[in-house]
């Protein structure tokens, strides 16, 4: 797998941070970038059945195309949200791993064994991830990976027993009473520290949702 990124402070601007990836050599915008988006991606691979080597294939050639794209390139808000043009980014990277496995795959096939059409046929018929299924699938995970980055955000920002009420009550769903028992605080500083780090959480989904469309 992956290696876990440093904890996340308060990302700069999505489009301030695409004018930094043009220099090849700011590396902390480059690992900013590549912290939020590399499970993206993988799990967006790994959904259309590609095994876990080879969704960090696909990973580390998406950066590679990336890093080749990003000196000339200028990203325009006007002619589409950076979220579609990750996703076009990312479904071609996968569409080129997927064709490159299957020219290979029938490379081996007929050395071993000739031309056969059946066996070409069969290769023919892997999946292709560029359709409807895969853009529902990015949605998805673009949901999930955005509601992860702005909990790091906020992790940031409050104590760790803050962000442990706040998980319990929010995310696990458990009622205040059973959480002020088991952190053993008062029912009324939990509600408060609930509803101020959901305010928190609240405004950073937000704020990512604002800058990536």
């Amino acid at each position: 797998m992956m290696p876990e990124p440093a904890t996340d402070t308060l990302l700069p601007t999505r489009q301030s941070l695409l004018g930094r990836l043009h220099d090849l050599q700011d590396q902390t915008a480059w690992r900013e970038f590549f912290d939020s988006y590399w499970r993206l991606i993988y799990k967006v691979a790994r959904s259309t059945g590609l095994g876990d080597s080879e969704a960090q294939d696909v990973v580390q050639n998406t950066f590679i195309y990336l890093s080749r794209r990003m000196p000339n390139f200028r990203y325009d808000p006007a002619r589409g949200a950076f979220k579609s043009w990750l996703r076009v980014v990312t479904r071609s990277r996968i569409s080129v791993f997927r064709r490159r496995q299957k020219a290979d795959e029938k490379f081996r096939r007929e050395t071993r064994s000739g031309d056969n059409e059946e066996q070409s046929a069969e290769i023919e018929e892997i999946p292709d991830p560029a359709g409807d299924a895969l853009d529902e699938v990015w949605q998805r995970e673009w949901e999930e990976n955005l509601l992860a980055r702005a909990l790091r955000h906020v992790r940031a920002r409050v104590s760790a027993q803050h962000l442990l009420i706040f998980r319990l009550s929010t995310l696990n769903n458990l009622p205040l009473n059973q959480v002020a028992k088991k952190l053993h605080l008062g029912l009324p500083q939990v509600y408060l520290v609930r509803h101020r780090v959901a305010r928190l959480f609240k405004g950073e989904v937000q704020r990512l949702r604002r800058e990536t469309g």
